[in-house]
């Protein structure tokens, strides 16, 4: 089973095939719903997207982390992540799909 990456540039194709709309307009709306996004995230806000999950802006501690490889010691910065958790109407959809 291959997995082919779902790009903004094909959701901007799906919605211009599925709802008519010009691929110009279709490539904006998607790059303005992601910038919505971001702007978000460095609000250190969430965005909460009904039926679907919430995107939330987490801060993670500085540490140290060891490479298993070579086991070499190496400090791990601080830094922002970003994580998703599904709405249960999605689990469910994703979860019956499967039967």
């Amino acid at each position: 089973m291959s997995l082919k990456s779902l790009k903004k540039k094909d959701i901007g194709k799906k919605i211009h095939q599925e709802l008519g709309f010009s691929k110009n307009f279709s490539e904006s709306f998607v790059n303005n719903f992601f910038n919505i996004l971001v702007e978000n995230f460095k609000k250190n806000e969430y965005v909460k997207i009904p039926s679907f999950g919430t995107f939330k802006m987490k801060f993670k501690k500085e540490r140290i982390g060891r490479n298993p490889k070579t086991k070499d010691i190496a400090k791990i910065s601080a830094r922002k992540v970003v994580t998703f958790k599904a709405s249960q109407f999605l689990k469910d959809k994703l979860n019956k799909d499967n039967d």
